[in-house]
């Protein structure tokens, strides 16, 4: 009996498999070098550019000359290649993936560290370097390594303030950095069932923080039912009895707010061991928690309210802001005080849009923390849609109210 993604990849665990590639993503940035590596390779053709994606998303709109140039030649080229193109303020490129093109089953390679975020749909979604991505332009498929797997079991149900950012911050630091290195991360138990599609995405989504290979839930009617919306017919995929090298139990109960300190993912204190702490900046957004979902739990937060701090909120899709315009909900986020910026991955990669100062605090959604990923000198802390809210309106690190 096989793990999913034994499953899926056609092997057990530990064998080394060829293996065609049902979608394969590249962004702005590996976009380019996958390019230039797919040219040295003397190629002349794509093998299937109906399965290739590039996102315009890490640096959207362009920060200087140079970038705007790379993109140009970039763009050019899908443009001519029939490629799938999601340009300025499409949004993330894990992001739209989930929006209806990702289904169970399927082998999934981004050109992105965080290209595990489609797992929540059943399907075993990794990521690679350019090299590996120009291959697959190349010839459709890649080889793997077949993962061994970790069980997250879960159960209960998450309750008082605590979010699906919280589970994930908390299983990172129970697994630590390197604690599933090249593993399939399953999430799996009663939990996972009362778990919605972007709280899934957001927990496979941080699954590459513990070194995983990629995050995945089961599909199930939670999963079935989001894709009818998007207008694919899909079935649920039963779990089979299995082996894991490891059994994580958590119960979603037991979770409580908690924040990542600077500046490592895995090292949590929660919130309220931190309250008091004082911000130049709060950001909500990026393909960890920058879905409709978010917004809106946010804008619950602080509609009729001012924020006391810079506040960057970032949309994670075009779709995404659309339903909070027709909504009301980017309306509230405006009166609020927020800033909105195009939908991409804004601050998080540090290159413009909210890149922070020396010596400055930042409370973020995002999904990272390193030393001066957002800006040399400043200190990022993560933190749940919740958490950041209440700290928006605080100036300081505050404990988010039960709902």
């Amino acid at each position: 009996m096989s793990t999913l993604s034994e499953r899926i990849l056609g092997a057990f665990a530990g064998e080394y498999v060829d293996h065609t590639v049902d979608r394969a993503y590249a962004c702005d940035g590996t976009g380019m070098l996958t390019l230039e590596t797919w040219k040295r390779m003397g190629a002349a053709r794509l093998a299937d550019a109906s399965r290739l994606h590039v996102f315009f998303d890490h640096i959207v709109p362009a920060n200087n000359s140079t970038t705007a140039t790379l993109q140009h030649e970039l763009r050019e080229f899908v443009h001519a290649s029939s490629m799938g193109l999601s340009d300025i303020g499409g949004g993330i490129c894990h992001q739209v993936m989930s929006e209806g093109i990702v289904l169970p089953g399927e082998v999934v390679v981004g050109a992105d560290s965080h290209s595990c975020t489609p797992g929540a749909f059943g399907a075993f979604s990794t990521g690679v370097g350019a090299t590996d991505m120009a291959a697959i332009w190349l010839t459709g498929e890649t080889w793997f390594r077949v993962p061994e797997s970790i069980a997250i079991h879960l159960t209960g149900s998450l309750c008082g303030a605590a979010e699906a950012k919280d589970l994930a911050l908390s299983y990172v630091n129970r697994l630590g950095m390197d604690g599933g290195t090249y593993c399939a991360l399953e999430f799996v138990g009663d939990g996972a069932k009362t778990l919605q599609m972007d709280e899934r995405l957001t927990l496979c989504n941080m699954a590459v923080e513990t070194g995983a290979k990629t995050g995945m839930f089961y599909a199930d009617d939670i999963t079935v039912r989001y894709l009818a919306a998007k207008g694919h017919t899909v079935s649920v995929q039963v779990p089979e009895s299995c082996t894991y090298i490891r059994d994580l139990e958590i119960d979603l109960a037991d979770i409580v707010p908690v924040i990542a300190v600077p500046h490592r993912v895995d090292t949590i204190k929660p919130v309220q061991d931190l309250a008091g702490l004082p911000l130049d900046q709060v950001f909500v957004g990026t393909c960890t928690n920058g879905r409709y979902s978010d917004l809106f739990r946010f804008a619950q937060i602080v509609k009729g309210k001012k924020v006391a701090v810079r506040t960057i909120i970032v949309p994670a899709s075009r779709q995404v802001l659309a339903e909070a315009i027709r909504d009301g909900i980017l309306a509230d986020l405006v009166d609020a005080g927020c800033t909105i910026g195009t939908p991409g991955c804004g601050p998080c990669l540090g290159a413009h849009m909210g890149v922070l100062g020396e010596g400055e605090v930042c409370l973020s959604t995002a999904n990272r923390n390193f030393r001066n990923r957002m800006g040399v000198g400043g200190e990022i802390y993560l933190s749940s849609v919740a958490t950041a809210a209440a700290s928006a309106l605080t100036g300081e690190i505050t404990e988010p109210e039960v709902a």
